[in-house]
C-alpha cells in the first residue's frame, strides 16, 4: 500500500542548522570518542553510516529555510531540541507557533538541577518532551540508571513524554547503557510515563516489540533510519497489532535528507490504515499537538 498524499506529516526529530555544517551539536560527544577518524574527520560522529549527509545553502535564517523545506514536503509540524539561549528555537517558536514543538535534551549526570530546569522550561517555554542519549551522555548513564529515574518522575509529573535512545548508538562509544532489556524494568515501575525509544533499537527490534506487546505507554520512532532500513519486525507490528505504537520521525539535517527520506517512503509496505497513523496521528495524541487544520 504505497503512501497516501495529503497526509499533515509530523516529524518527531528534525534539527534547527546551526550553521551549514553544524559541527556545534557534537561538541559534547568529543570527550568519548577515542578513535582519530571520529575526532577530526567526521563531520558528525556517526557519518560512516550515511552516505548523503545533507549539504546545507549559507543563509541568515534558517528556522525560514526549515520551513521552506517542511512546505516541500507536507510536514505540518516537527519537534526540535531547545537547547537554552537558542536564538534559532526562539524566533522559530514566536514565528511559527503552530508549525514547531521542542524537546529538551537533558543531562541525567546534573541530577536536581535538571529536574528543575525541565520544570521551569515546560512552564515558560512550553516543551512537549524530554531526550536522553544515553550513550552520549558524560559519564554515561545506562537507561535503568537511579539519575535516569529524576528525570522519568518529572516526566510523568508533568504529562509528558521522554524519548530515549536505545540499541546499539552510532557514534563509536560503547553501547550498555542503550541496551533494550533496560527499558523493561523502567516501564514497570513507571506505568504512567509516556516513553518513546529512538534511534532504532538494533538489534533489539524484536525484543522492543515484545516489549511494546507487554507495556501500553511504550512507543517505537523511527528516527535516524532511511525508511528502506526500517526493521522488519517494526512493519510487520504496525500492520498487525501495533498501529498505534509506530511513529515516523526523520534526522534532517542531521543525517538524512528528506528527498531521501520521502523517496523511500513510497516503497514501504504499511497497510492502508497505519500511514495516517504513523505519519501523524500517533504522534499528536501522544505529544499533545492539536489536529492538523
Amino acid at each position: 500500500m504505497p503512501m497516501p498524499q495529503g497526509i499533515k506529516v509530523v516529524d518527531l526529530m528534525m534539527g534547527i542548522p546551526v550553521s551549514e555544517t553544524n559541527k556545534e551539536w557534537y561538541e559534547s560527544f568529543k570527550p568519548l570518542l577515542m578513535d582519530e577518524e571520529s575526532r577530526r574527520q567526521f563531520k558528525m560522529p556517526a557519518q560512516y553510516m550515511f552516505k548523503d549527509i545533507p549539504v546545507l545553502p549559507g543563509t541568515d535564517d534558517y528556522v525560514q529555510y526549515l520551513v521552506s523545506q517542511m512546505d516541500r514536503f507536507g510536514i505540518d509540524v516537527a519537534m526540535v531540541g531547545y537547547f537554552e539561549g537558542s536564538v534559532a528555537a526562539e524566533s522559530a517558536k514566536r514565528q511559527y507557533p503552530d508549525r514547531f514543538i521542542f524537546d529538551y535534551p537533558a543531562n541525567p549526570n546534573l541530577g536536581m538541577e535538571e529536574v528543575r530546569n525541565i520544570r521551569r522550561l515546560h512552564r515558560d517555554f512550553g516543551i512537549k518532551a524530554v531526550s536522553v542519549f544515553p550513550c552520549g551522555a558524560n559519564p554515561q548513564v545506562p537507561i535503568n540508571d537511579k539519575k535516569m529515574y529524576l528525570l522519568y518522575a518529572v516526566c510523568t509529573d508533568l504529562g509528558i513524554p521522554i524519548c530515549v535512545n536505545v540499541g546499539i548508538p552510532g557514534p563509536r562509544v560503547p553501547f550498555f547503557a542503550q541496551k533494550m532489556e533496560h527499558v523493561d524494568e523502567v516501564c514497570w515501575f513507571f506505568p504512567e510515563l509516556k516513553f518513546v525509544m529512538r534511534h532504532g533499537c538494533e538489534p533489539w527490534e524484536d525484543l522492543a516489540v515484545k516489549l511494546m506487546l507487554k507495556y501500553p505507554n511504550l512507543y517505537y520512532s523511527t528516527s535516524a533510519f532511511a525508511p528502506r532500513h526500517y526493521p522488519e519486525a517494526i512493519i510487520k507490528y504496525a500492520n498487525t497489532r501495533g498501529a498505534d505504537k509506530i511513529l515516523y520521525a526523520g534526522y534532517y539535517p542531521m543525517g538524512l535528507s528528506l528527498d531521501r527520506i520521502f523517496g523511500d517512503l513510497e516503497n514501504v509496505p504499511f497497510k492502508d490504515e497505519v500511514w495516517p497513523k504513523f505519519l501523524g496521528g500517533n504522534a499528536r495524541r501522544v505529544f499533545g499537538i492539536g489536529d492538523a487544520g
